[in-house]
């Protein structure tokens, strides 16, 4: 079973950093590629990174400069370092392969 869980979400001040999880399990971790979206409060689905099983990296153009993303194969974990955070960056963010996607952490950005 293909299970794709999301941690570190949470309650940011603008301008602050948060580093998102997602541990991984069920398939082969080291030759998929996995991306990050989010969702606004009403509003559609945002296609934010990915990192493509040989390790790079593509971003939408309103995350750049300020987002990473990486992987760790032994862990089968993807991380998205958040950095400079906006109240529009606020969104549920999931993690996902091309077929799955898991349940998403709610990152909330306000003073």
């Amino acid at each position: 079973e293909v299970q794709l869980v999301e941690s570190g979400g949470g309650l940011v001040q603008p301008g602050g950093s948060l580093t998102l999880s997602c541990s991984a399990s069920g398939f082969t971790f080291s030759s998929s590629d996995l991306s990050w979206s989010r969702q606004a409060p009403g509003k559609g689905l945002e296609w934010v990174t990915v990192i493509h099983s040989d390790g790079s990296t593509y971003y939408e153009d309103s995350v750049k400069g300020r987002f990473t993303v990486s992987r760790d194969n032994a862990k089968s974990t993807v991380y998205l370092q958040m950095n400079s955070l906006k109240p529009e960056d606020t969104a549920v963010y999931y993690c996902a392969t091309a077929e799955f996607r898991g349940q998403g952490t709610q990152v909330t950005v306000s003073s």
